[in-house]
C-alpha cells in the first residue's frame, strides 16, 4: 500500500461565497466518494464542512470532528518536529546519517552515509522511494501488535543498504522520512511518536492526532478508508493491518486527526509564532531547496503557497497555507481512487481559498 504524495498548484479562480458544508456536498457529489470534508481558517477560527457517509452502504454520517487519515501530509509535521529538536540542540540540520546512525546500523551505502537530516527532509539525499516490497510485507501489522521503533530500524537499514539516486537530486522518498525519524529518536533517546506528541501535537492543540487508520473494527464511530472494489463500486477497509501501511512508516504518512486540528497545524505555519520556532527555522521549513519546488515537508508554488497532499490509497487529503491572504485550508475524501478524486479535491481547495480573499 504505497504512500502517495502530490503537491498542489493553486490556480486563480473566481471568488465564491463561503459555505463549508456546500463545498463538502459538492465535493462528495463530484467524486462519488462515500464522504467528504473541508476546513478553512483565515485567522478567526476554523470552519468545517462535511457531507456523506463514514462507510459506504452504511447510515452513519460524516460529522464535524471526525478523524481523517493524513497520508503524506504527515511529512510537514515530521519536518516541524525536526526544527524543534534542532532549536533544542538535540541534532543539527547538517547531522549526517553516519553521525547519528553509524553505530546503530551496520552497513550503510557510502553514497548515503554523508546525507544530512536537511537533505532527507527535502528529498535530496538520494534515498530510494521505499524500502521494497519484501521488507514492507515483513513489517505489516496493526499498531498495537508491532514494535514500531524496531521496525523503523529494520526499514531504515534496508533503505540505507543502497542508494536510489544521486545526492542533491530531488527524489521523493518515504524511506528518507523513516530514516529522518530514526535519526531524531536516536539523537534524542526518545521514540519519534512520543516526541511528536510533546513537540508538535500538544503545543499546537492537535488533541485528536494519532497513528494509523482511525476508528475501531466493527463500529462506525469514525470514517473508514475505501478503495475500488474488484468489479465495481467501493470497498471499505476496517481499521487494522490491512487498512494502512506498516507502522514503521508513521513519520512518512500515517498520522490521523480531525480537520480542525489539521487547521491548527496549518495556522501555525501561516502565523509563524516565534514562541514556537524562530524565524530562521520557519524559513528553512518553508523555503524551496535548490532548484526543486519542495522545501522541508512542503511543496512551494511560485505564488508562495505551501501545499501538500497525501493518500495511503484509501483516503485522499490536500492541505494548503496561503501567505498572501493568511488563510489555510484542507479538503479530503475517504476514498483512495486517486485519479478520480485528485482533481475535484484540488478544485475544492482552490475555491475555498479564493472565497476567503
Amino acid at each position: 500500500m504505497p504512500i502517495l504524495a502530490l503537491t498542489l498548484s493553486l490556480a486563480a479562480s473566481s471568488p465564491v461565497s463561503l459555505d463549508p458544508n456546500g463545498f463538502a456536498v459538492t465535493l462528495q457529489q463530484q467524486t462519488g466518494s462515500p464522504g467528504a470534508a473541508v476546513v478553512i481558517d483565515c485567522g478567526a477560527g476554523a470552519a468545517e464542512g462535511v457531507a456523506g457517509l463514514r462507510i459506504q452502504g452504511g447510515t452513519a454520517a460524516i460529522a464535524p470532528g471526525d478523524l481523517w487519515h493524513m497520508g503524506s501530509n504527515t511529512k510537514a509535521m515530521t519536518a516541524t518536529l525536526a526544527a524543534r529538536l534542532v532549536e533544542a540542540g538535540v541534532i543539527s540540520w547538517a547531522s549526517s546519517v553516519t553521525d547519528i546512525l553509524g553505530d546503530l546500523i551496520g552497513e550503510i551505502d557510502p553514497a548515503l552515509g554523508a546525507v544530512t537530516l536537511s537533505e532527507l527532509l527535502a528529498h535530496q539525499g538520494g534515498v530510494r522511494a521505499n524500502a521494497g516490497m519484501v521488507t514492507t510485507l515483513r513489517l505489516v501489522g496493526a499498531d498495537a501488535d508491532r514494535d514500531v521503533a524496531a521496525d523503523r530500524r529494520t526499514y531504515a537499514a534496508h533503505s540505507l543498504s543502497n542508494a536510489g539516486g544521486a545526492r542533491g537530486d530531488f527524489l521523493y522518498s518515504n524511506a528518507g522520512y523513516v530514516i529522518a525519524a530514526l535519526m531524531l529518536e536516536t539523537a534524542a533517546g526518545r521514540p519519534y511518536e512520543a516526541m511528536m506528541q510533546d513537540e508538535v501535537f500538544a503545543p499546537l492543540g492537535m488533541d485528536s492526532a494519532g497513528w494509523g487508520p482511525p476508528g475501531t473494527p466493527g463500529g462506525a464511530g469514525q470514517p473508514r478508508g475505501h478503495r475500488a472494489a474488484m468489479f465495481s463500486g467501493l470497498s471499505a477497509r476496517e481499521p487494522g493491518a490491512g487498512a494502512d501501511n506498516p507502522p514503521a512508516l508513521n513519520s512518512a504518512g500515517r498520522a490521523h486527526m480531525s480537520l480542525e486540528d489539521l487547521a491548527d497545524f496549518l495556522r501555525a505555519h501561516a502565523d509563524r509564532p516565534d514562541d514556537y520556532l524562530d524565524a530562521e527555522s520557519w524559513d528553512r521549513l518553508q523555503t524551496p531547496v535548490g532548484d526543486a519546488d519542495y522545501a522541508l515537508g512542503w511543496g512551494v508554488r511560485e505564488t508562495g503557497v505551501l501545499s501538500h497532499a497525501g493518500s495511503n490509497t484509501l483516503w485522499f487529503v490536500q492541505m494548503a497555507v496561503d501567505p498572501r491572504s493568511g488563510c489555510v485550508a484542507a479538503a479530503g475524501v475517504n476514498d483512495g481512487r486517486i485519479d478520480r478524486v485528485r482533481e475535484p479535491v484540488g478544485q475544492a481547495l482552490e475555491r475555498l481559498l479564493s472565497s476567503a480573499n
